[in-house]
């Protein structure tokens, strides 16, 4: 008879099975996993989609309009922005006293449909950390009738 064995996603087994996230996840994660990849600097996006267009919402706290860069490339929607943030304080003597800088920077690809999206009428805007995308369809065409007659 067979049985099945709980395993926790990298093919090794549940030492103990009773706590199974809190020694499992300690004694058997990789020391380069995937949730490393969670801390990453790429911001969330939220895509929707109705009738008349998609939806993007992505999520950007800290930065301005002026650090996006979003464009469209054979069908690939490339949204970029970049960041650098400097504060320096000195002394009366001109010396450091502390000297910070920060730099933060992303891209994120999406590929469009080619036949249904109206890639000419893309807008954004930037609102209280979230950066707004909206990308309407192109209409439908309605098929074509024709009545025949018959001679």
């Amino acid at each position: 008879m067979t049985t099945l064995v709980k395993s926790n996603g990298n093919g090794r087994t549940s030492f103990f099975p009773e706590f199974p996230s809190l020694f499992d996840d300690f004694f058997t994660r990789d020391l380069i996993s995937a949730d490393s990849k969670r801390n990453s600097s790429l911001p969330a996006v939220n895509v929707k989609e109705n009738d008349s267009s998609y939806n993007l919402e992505v999520s950007v706290p800290g930065m301005d309009k002026k650090d996006f860069k979003i464009e469209l490339k054979n069908n690939m929607l490339i949204i970029s922005g970049k960041k650098e943030e400097k504060h320096e304080e000195k002394n009366e003597n001109g010396k450091y006293v502390r000297k910070e800088f920060g730099f933060q920077s992303f891209t994120r690809s999406f590929t469009l449909p080619e036949e249904s999206v109206d890639a000419e009428n893309i807008s954004a805007s930037y609102k209280e950390g979230i950066l707004y995308l909206e990308i309407p369809k192109k209409e439908k065409e309605k098929p074509k009738s024709k009545e025949i007659s018959i001679s």
